[in-house]
């Protein structure tokens, strides 16, 4: 008994790790510009994509370039590297996506996670290696970003930016610069998640971003809008409250999160741990 209650919240754990990353993204743009980014769900699935091309993968016979690959296959920690740096270049249409790679569905290549057991044995729980790998990649990911923020000189210009924008910009922040830098976190952080999914539970199709993105929308809202904690404890909160469900009511997994989510708006307007803005005056 015990041993499935670890499973299921160590499962839990992995997918409310993604959920955060996305409400991360979502996050960066809202605290500097006050507007959601909306394209999330696009550089989700392009990070997805990306990372199976990456590792080696081809573009099946109903894509716009049938059997087109890549002339390498990349390590899973060297297409992440890669996501990271590039991702948040542009934003790219779902459209797209489907008209080059097709609208099918894709599995990784086998080779994909070459050396991993296929699971491992965690206070007597059997969890897949996929789903600690999964959970390690987002907490690192969620640390590195939280001790940037907190730590480096541009990390705190872009939470002075958030604050104020026209103070900050007194000051000598080029608040265009925290702007641009807000985009690309959150298209990288958002690319990244999509590049986890896909290595987790393969590639659905190119619209697989769009409910990862709304999912993320939820949880950012949850957690309260523009807090960094708040999108980590709420992507946390959502990933375990789903993992929750029992199989067989798999589908009353997304309508319980929402009614959590529809429980703490009235509990608590403002999110799990936002704060009441403050009019100036």
């Amino acid at each position: 008994m015990i041993e499935t209650l670890l499973q299921t919240l160590l499962n839990g754990a992995a997918s409310g790790g993604v959920y955060a990353l996305v409400a991360l993204g979502y996050t960066l743009v809202f605290s500097v510009l006050g507007v959601i980014n909306f394209a999330l769900g696009a550089l989700f699935s392009l990070g997805g994509y990306l990372t199976y091309l990456l590792m080696g993968g081809a573009i099946s016979a109903n894509g716009g370039l049938p059997g087109w690959g890549l002339p390498f296959g990349l390590p899973f920690p060297l297409p992440l590297l890669v996501l990271i740096t590039s991702l948040g270049a542009g934003l790219v249409l779902v459209n797209l996506l489907q008209m080059l790679m097709g609208a099918e569905g894709y599995a990784f290549p086998a080779t994909a996670l070459a050396g991993l057991p296929d699971a491992v044995v965690l206070g007597g729980a059997r969890i897949r290696s996929v789903q600690v790998l999964l959970l390690a990649v987002c907490a690192a990911a969620v640390i590195a970003l939280t001790l940037w923020l907190e730590r480096s000189r541009s990390g705190r210009a872009l939470k002075a930016v958030a604050e104020d924008a026209t103070t900050a910009r007194l000051l000598g922040i080029n608040s265009d610069a925290m702007l641009r830098l807000a985009f690309l976190l959150s298209g990288a952080l958002a690319g990244l998640g999509g590049g986890l999914i896909g290595v987790s539970i393969s590639l659905p199709g190119p619209y697989v971003g769009i409910g990862y993105g709304l999912k993320g929308l939820a949880v950012l809202v949850l957690g309260g809008l523009g807090s960094v904690p708040g999108a980590i404890a709420g992507g946390l909160l959502m990933g375990l409250a789903e993992a929750l469900v029992p199989g067989e009511a798999s589908g009353w997994r997304d309508a319980l999160a929402f009614a959590i989510l529809f429980a703490v708006l009235l509990l608590r307007p403002t999110g799990l741990l936002g704060r009441r803005l403050v009019e100036k005056v």
